[in-house]
């Protein structure tokens, strides 16, 4: 994965953006509302989903393009995006 091609970087970036929407506006799962804390979420969960197949492991061999497997990719951004979220909110006393 760490020769990926442009189109797999996308992929993870689309899957990044989406799973970052659904939390920050949809669920609203902030920190701090605004643009900029949804950037910041877009950037972990790309490097969440990045490490969900290598992680996870490689699930549904027809859902997948190249080596990104598009549920371990999904699971792995969501689990870093809340991680990320709960930890600094356990870090600063915010409920």
């Amino acid at each position: 994965m760490l020769g990926m091609g442009f189109v797999s970087f996308l992929i993870l970036l689309v899957i990044s953006v989406v799973v970052s929407a659904v939390l920050h506006y949809g669920l609203r799962y902030y920190v701090n509302p605004g643009i900029w804390s949804f950037v910041s979420k877009v950037i972990v969960g790309w490097i969440g989903a990045w490490l969900g197949s290598p992680v996870l492991g490689k699930w549904w061999a027809g859902l997948n393009y190249e080596e990104v497997y598009y549920i371990p990719a999904i699971l792995g951004s969501a689990a870093l995006l809340i991680l990320a979220v709960d930890l600094y909110k356990m870090r600063t006393g915010q409920k």
